[in-house]
């Protein structure tokens, strides 16, 4: 009797993915390719291609020690179809099959073209359901139906509901939900963050790696300092590294940036969940058991369980909800290229230099760097949002469509007209002097306005507030820049216009043509 061809694809590298779930080593065949399509259809990071292919091929290694049978498909192999759907097709006519079985996946685009499948293979096509989130894409739907506005809070209250997670019965431990205000501390003068734990390729990732090194030598990022876990084992152990060393003070400098401080006191483990090698339920209880046995505060553990439970289950939640339209949002008109810069490190700004030094080398930055530094420069600057896409798609290693396309179209770029945040993300260079020290180490004046010596984020900053002060006006959440604007003569607000036209000008921002 044929067994079921089920497709493995790079980011669903779990022991417990549902199309595994009742697999029969004795006449099953998992499908694992590497295939240009996915490593090409952006520039990507060398770091995050090697993480893809390393994992694979572990994942592969892991499945064939089980006894599985695995048709592994390398980038390099002479028949490969270079497309995921194209190598099902050539897997199914290779030999006989009763059935193929697919996880949904992460991307539309290619949840597309796996669809594609139901009609061109010969074959009955079993698609499940990811069931490695809290909240299904069907759940998450009931959810948002009726609501007017999608809020990640009133999401994020009930995840804690339904798991138990940080609960006390009914209600919130501690009495409250949230824990943000507590977590917005600068890191103190001569406070040295914890040193962090990095991963030593293991041996099918020094291969890997020099693979990437052969096919893609030109691609964006250094492949030098590469410490990323490929395998479960890998990943707990840097979760075990985060949990013993640095979540006591996750919370307290969870925002908090520092020049040439890549790390911090971050968990290091987002790669790692969205390729699978965790699950966001497991970090998510581990984390809680910290708090319920006394070894970690409240609002640490809170923060981090907010960000795995709340946040990127909700983002995932948008994306499936809203596209393919979310992917065309441009709800501020923006029309401007993205600066060199952001390739080359080589602005005056100390900010934007340290951020994409440390993409460069580490494929690796913090939220905040991403929110507030190059998501918001971009957005005060007006580029527009598909190239402020790509650029995250390809410096992140962590990097997936359905998180990073609410995170920057959404939330850093406020491109979808407030879908995820009630406001736009704008802030001047004060916010960053408050919570960095990259200011003292700038050229630029944090503390001016206008003028060659000022920060480049205040003149910007007051100037998208007058651009958009048709839709931003009514906002009680940004009434304080109305109120301020209100009260400066038209010469000043003038001036402040033709100064920013001169920055972008300067820095290359210049109108998209088409």
């Amino acid at each position: 009797m044929p067994g079921v061809l089920r497709l493995v694809l790079g980011d669903q590298l779990s022991d417990s993915l549902s199309a595994l779930s009742d697999l029969n080593p004795a006449v099953d065949v998992v499908l694992m390719a590497e295939v240009l399509a996915e490593a090409t259809y952006v520039k990507h990071h060398k770091q995050k291609l090697a993480l893809i292919f390393a994992g694979m091929r572990n994942f592969a290694q892991r499945l064939t020690a089980r006894g599985v049978v695995v048709r592994y498909v390398p980038i390099d192999d002479a028949d490969n179809t270079h497309g995921i759907d194209t190598e099902v097709l050539r897997a199914l006519a290779a030999q006989p099959f009763s059935e193929l079985v697919i996880t949904e996946c992460g991307e539309w685009r290619l949840q597309a073209r796996l669809e594609s499948l139901r009609s061109r293979a010969d074959v009955r096509v079993d698609m499940r359901e990811d069931d490695r989130f809290v909240c299904s894409r069907s759940e998450f739907e009931a959810w948002a139906r009726g609501r007017p506005d999608l809020v990640m809070e009133f999401f994020y209250r009930e995840m804690r509901t339904r798991t138990g997670l940080l609960m006390e019965g009914s209600s919130p431990a501690g009495g409250r939900w949230n824990f943000d205000a507590d977590n917005r501390k600068r890191m103190p003068h001569g406070l040295h963050p914890p040193r962090r734990q990095r991963v030593a390729p293991n041996p099918i990732a020094r291969a890997a790696i020099a693979d990437v090194a052969r096919l893609f030598p030109d691609n964006f990022g250094e492949l030098d300092e590469f410490g990323f876990p490929t395998t479960t084992e890998e990943a707990h152990a840097v979760l075990d590294h985060f949990v013993s060393d640095v979540l006591d003070t996750f919370g307290d400098y969870q925002d908090a940036m520092g020049a040439e401080q890549p790390f911090l006191w971050h968990g290091l483990i987002s790669s790692a969940l969205n390729m699978g090698l965790l699950l966001p339920l497991e970090v998510c209880r581990r984390i809680a058991g910290e708090y319920e046995a006394g070894r970690a505060p409240l609002n640490a553990c809170e923060g981090f369980i907010r960000q795995i439970l709340g946040w990127r289950e909700f983002v995932r939640g948008v994306y499936w909800l809203k596209m393919p339209e979310y992917g065309l949002r441009n709800a501020l008109g923006a029309d401007r290229h993205l600066p060199w810069f952001y390739w080359s490190g080589e602005s005056q700004s100390a900010c934007i230099n340290d951020v994409v030094a440390t993409v460069r080398r580490h494929a690796y930055a913090h939220h905040i760097q991403r929110l507030m530094v190059t998501g918001q420069f971009a957005m005060l600057l007006g580029v527009h949002p598909d190239q402020v896409d790509e650029w995250y798609m390809v410096v992140f290693a962590d990097a997936y469509e359905w998180v990073e396309m609410p995170n920057t179209r959404g939330m850093a770029t406020y491109a979808d007209g407030g879908i995820m945040g009630t406001k736009p993300y704008a802030g001047s260079g004060a916010y960053i002097n408050k919570m960095s020290d990259y200011c003292g180490r700038c050229r630029y004046d944090v503390r001016q306005r206008t003028g060659p010596d000022a920060c480049p984020f205040n003149v910007l900053y007051w100037d998208f507030f007058m651009r958009h002060e048709a839709r931003l006006r009514d906002n009680h959440r940004v009434g304080y820049a109305y109120q301020t604007l209100a009260r400066w003569p038209e010469a000043h607000r003038r001036e402040i216009q033709d100064e920013a036209e001169r920055r972008r000008a300067e820095y290359g921002a210049t109108p998209v043509e088409g």
